[in-house]
């Protein structure tokens, strides 16, 4: 049966791996399709040699658990040296892996790809995070299909929650869904109590005088789509009266960015809702090849003299 996620030897949330075996091998055999043909075509294959991935610029990582694991399961040894969530510098080792150079061609490729996409994704996110200022900023639903797992595992690696992971999971009243009804603002909302009781009532809506409307009608969370920061200060001011106790949350949403957000949040937004970490551009890693002649390439699978003899290498 497959898993959604494993534990490494931390106990931190962030070295969870998102992908399962079953999920990597499927990454590693859709490149090689049968052969690696260069490599097998030079009978090099069989050389011990040694890889390193290094941040060509800050950056904050993510995905670098699943490399390591593509690495094994092409069957080399590899040790990480930042676990995502770990802010990089330009220049900081990322992962090593010692192998034969057919294993460390063989999951090359992927495990570079992997790591640069959720790393753009968890750079995106923290850079909306930190200009927030300890507002929280959640990210949607709208990751590109089918990397869902990986998406939210970058999301969390930036600083970021999820707004909803799928339509199970929340009451979110959009204009679509009022169109096929009659009822009032107030009657629609008494009955979603009653269908779900334990569950918050989030409505979206369009301008400051539909915010109202369902201010009035006991929404618990407005979610402001594509409002301007003026226009979440006018909401915000509208909520000023009222018993803190029933004022619903504001969240804006549609265009948060890391340009934008501290406005968003000077204006008096509770929450950021985006969706804007998902098309960022990767964040490169440079992938350095050596002969294992070059290096201590044991080195990485002997945790307690790394270090010793990476020092040794350096002077």
């Amino acid at each position: 049966m497959k898993t959604a996620a494993i534990f490494d030897e931390s106990s931190d949330p962030m070295t969870l791996r998102a992908l399962n075996d079953f999920d990597l091998c499927r990454l590693l055999d859709d490149d090689t399709a049968g052969c690696d043909l260069t490599t097998d075509s030079l009978a090099i294959g069989h050389q011990p040699a040694r890889l390193e991935f290094r941040a060509r610029q800050a950056m904050t990582v993510c995905a670098s658990e699943e490399a390591q694991r593509l690495f094994e399961l092409a069957g080399a040894q590899a040790r990480l040296r930042l676990h995502s969530g770990a802010h990089a510098k330009a220049g900081a080792l990322i992962l090593e892996a010692t192998g034969s150079a057919a294993s460390l061609h063989h999951a090359w490729k992927t495990a570079q790809t992997l790591v640069e996409w959720a790393s753009g994704i968890a750079s995106a996110t923290a850079a909306i995070v930190a200009a927030a200022g300890g507002v929280a900023v959640a990210c949607t639903r709208k990751n590109v299909p089918g990397t869902k797992a990986l998406s939210i595992k970058a999301v969390k690696s930036g600083g970021a929650i999820m707004h909803r992971l799928g339509l199970s999971e929340t009451l979110l009243l959009f204009a679509e869904h009022r169109l096929f009804l009659d009822a009032s603002p107030a009657q629609i909302i008494i009955e979603l109590r009653r269908v779900q009781p334990e569950k918050k009532i989030v409505v979206e809506v369009g301008d400051p005088r539909e915010a109202r409307l369902w201010v009035e009608a006991g929404a618990d969370v407005l979610q402001l789509e594509k409002f301007t920061p003026q226009a979440v200060a006018l909401c915000r001011e509208m909520l000023e009266g009222m018993p803190a106790t029933s004022r619903p949350l504001l969240a804006a949403a549609g265009g948060i960015r890391a340009d934008n957000a501290a406005a968003y949040v000077a204006a008096g937004a509770h929450l950021l809702v985006t969706s804007a970490p998902y098309t960022a551009a990767p964040q490169d890693v440079q992938v350095n090849f050596f002969l294992a002649s070059q290096a201590p390439w044991r080195a990485v699978m002997i945790d307690t003299d790394f270090e010793i003899l990476g020092q040794t290498a350096t002077r």
